[in-house]
């Protein structure tokens, strides 16, 4: 690796006008294309304290040996030489979207002498136009219903041929889906009519040839010409079927592409929705790597870049509205550049309200799910599980293989409802079986490090308690001391083979224990273990802040790659161990919140205070009643009615009651 004091320019070298840098390896290759305002300030941050600087950009500087910039004469300029040396050079340390999978579109090659509809992937050709993306079933019906109506050419050039030369249609000439031009059937003057209203339709001018259609069928029922009315009808039928397929979301004069993105430390996943006519035409996903300090605004202003740049040729591609989460960087540049690229006004802007907002809504719920499923499916991967398994063994040096994995974190709300959660990882992969909540409360519940020492000193109690347990019998002497539900000291444990082991609370203990938090929570851990005599067990913790991973009683972080497998399955523990706290959390909070007086009555359960309550009405009438009165209602005999008494009698000078309502159930809690 090149020391970037080896190729640093002169500060003075540098001019302070906007333009845009290359950085290139030691082989002259191009690794990462920026712009910059300032390009002084820009390149000095790059090579003031490289030790500073995020994990990839430190790897990028590294691996260049040069860097060289150009001058130019606006932001916007910058804008368009920045896109156009990174579709020209493919930096691999810049942000590259990527299909999370590979979309069809529908697609009409009108350059050619007789236009040919056909479902196409990959990059785009020039005098084609292209519609969608679609999923892969639904485009093949659509193209289908179609050419029913429009019976364009679907055939490939060879099968053209043969049929031209051998004077025979092929099957879908004689089936009426194809107008046959290679046989003269029609010339190609009138095939390229049917192409244009094929576009036409498919570009949202469905209402027109539907209306059309409707017009002439009510024609040829008038001249009784019942046949050909019929044929119309079932070609209505066909458009309205593909018309209707796709659900109004706007108004109709709406032409916009919604896009939505969500992400995390490492990763991003972008959804669009294309809206045309106020109908969604198509949707698309990417997800990229964050090899960059990259923003929201400057992710989506590279996605507005890529998406828009390698389709520039299409026309019409471009609609009026481009609707994002948040304004790109260089809104303004951008925005003159995509209305020079389609001719036309286009208008960036971030919904707020409305029809349109509650979309965006969607498409990002849609970039949530697409995120997580991608998660999921290299999570699914063994030979990624195993990588990543080694590669975290091998960074925390960690002599033993990470058979099992527990990860704990903590959830409250300003210390109230203080809980935790354990969950568990096997070869990679969540066992969900051996989960663990925790309820944390008194002295544990004072702030996370006490909470993390407190849970760890209980969960690996319960595993000491069960190894003891589990001692088996030496010469008739029992070595496990007494403990509820096993014999006494000095007495040998009935035994029969025929009854299963009892099931240990926690199972067999992990490798790695991994904490959420940085150094204080993991050195709470490590004290709890240390306390407990548990020496087997290795412990880190995941700062959220920069992924950072500790260890106990560690001045300095160990930094993994942004891209290493084991990063991304600590990141999933945690995330996973996240997310179980806080549901625990909230369902307790919810408890909370509807607490009634006659919780604490002994043998009064749900089903019975519910009737109590129902019969009475309030709880102001069941204090006041007595024990005979009591048992009127149903469930209730003299011994619950007289332990009813009691306690609210207990309870009644104690604190001074207050009204409550239970909004799950309606039961009024007090009058």
């Amino acid at each position: 690796m090149a020391d970037p004091a080896s190729y640093r320019p002169q500060t003075g070298e540098i001019p302070t006008t906007p333009g845009v840098y290359r950085f290139r390896d030691p082989h002259g290759r191009v690794i990462y294309v920026g712009k910059a305002k300032n390009l002084r300030s820009r390149l000095n941050s790059y090579f003031a304290n490289p030790a500073g600087l995020l994990p990839k950009t430190h790897a990028m500087v590294h691996a260049a040996s040069s860097v060289e910039w150009t001058v130019v004469g606006s932001e916007l300029e910058s804008l368009q030489l920045e896109y156009t040396w990174i579709k020209e050079f493919k930096p691999r340390f810049n942000v590259v979207f990527r299909d999370d999978k590979t979309y069809p579109y529908l697609a009409v090659t009108m350059g050619e002498k007789y236009p040919r509809v056909q479902v196409m992937r990959g990059e785009r050709r020039k005098g084609t136009r292209y519609f969608g993306p679609y999923t892969a079933g639904a485009i093949r019906e659509t193209m289908d219903t179609l050419l029913r109506v429009f019976p364009v050419r679907s055939c490939s050039a060879g099968v053209f041929k043969r049929a031209e030369s051998s004077g025979r249609p092929c099957l879908l000439g004689y089936i009426d889906k194809c107008s046959a031009p290679c046989v003269g059937r029609v010339t190609a003057d009138e095939h390229r009519v049917l192409a244009e209203d094929f576009c036409s339709f498919m570009g949202g001018e469905a209402k027109r040839f539907i209306s059309r259609l409707e017009k002439e069928m009510a024609s040829a029922v008038a001249d009784l010409d019942y046949e050909r009315a019929a044929g119309l009808r079932d070609d209505i039928i066909a458009l309205r079927k593909v018309f209707e397929r796709n659900a109004v979301v706007l108004a109709e004069d709406t032409d916009a592409d919604v896009f939505a993105l969500h992400d995390d430390e490492l990763e991003a996943s972008v959804q669009v929705f294309h809206v045309r006519g106020g109908r969604v035409r198509g949707q698309r996903g990417w997800v990229v790597e964050k090899v960059e300090d990259a923003t929201t605004p400057e992710l989506i202003e590279h996605l507005l870049q890529q998406v828009y740049g390698e389709d520039s040729e299409v026309q019409g591609r471009i609609p009026r509205e481009v609707l994002v989460p948040e304004n790109p960087s260089n809104h303004a540049e951008l925005t003159e550049w995509l209305g020079g690229l389609r001719g036309a006004k286009v208008d960036i802007r971030v919904p707020q309200r409305g029809d349109k907002a509650a979309l965006m809504s969607t498409v990002r719920e849609n970039a949530e799910q697409a995120l997580k499923l991608h998660k999921t499916r290299r999570a699914g991967d063994m030979t990624v599980r195993s990588l990543a398994l080694q590669e975290l063994q091998e960074a925390l040096d960690i002599p033993v293989p990470l058979l099992r994995i527990e990860c704990f974190d903590i959830s409250h709300v300003q210390g109230t409802n203080v809980v935790a959660s354990m969950v568990v990882v096997e070869d990679g992969l969540p066992k969900k079986a051996d989960y663990r909540k925790f309820s944390i409360t008194g002295a544990a519940a004072a702030d996370d490090t006490a909470a993390m020492h407190d849970v760890l000193t209980r969960r690996f109690r319960h595993y000491l308690a069960d190894k003891v347990a589990q001692v088996p019998v030496v010469s008739g002497e029992i070595s496990n001391p007494a403990r509820p539900g096993s014999a006494r000291a000095g007495e040998a444990p009935p035994s029969d083979p025929t009854m299963p082991a009892p099931k240990a609370k926690f199972a067999y203990p992990p490798n790695l224990v991994v904490v959420d938090g940085g150094q204080p929570q993991v050195n709470a851990a490590s004290r709890a273990l240390a306390e407990l005599g548990v020496d087997d067990v290795y412990v880190v913790g995941l700062a959220k802040r920069l992924e950072e991973v500790w260890l106990p009683d560690s001045d300095f972080p160990v930094i993994l790659p942004r891209t290493s497998q084991g990063l991304y399955l600590l990141q999933r523990i945690r995330d996973e161990a996240h997310r179980f706290a806080i549901t625990f959390h909230r369902q307790k909070r919810g408890k909370a919140m509807t607490v009634s007086a006659l919780d604490g009555v002994p043998g009064l359960g749900e089903a019975k205070r519910k009737a109590l309550v129902a019969h009475f009405g309030s709880l102001k009438k069941i204090r006041a009643a007595s024990v005979e009165e009591l048992t009127s209602a149903k469930g209730i005999g003299p011994a619950l009615a007289a332990a009813v008494v009691q306690h609210l009698g207990s309870t009644a000078d104690s604190e001074e009651a207050t009204p409550a309502i239970n909004m799950t159930t309606g039961e009024i809690l007090e009058s």
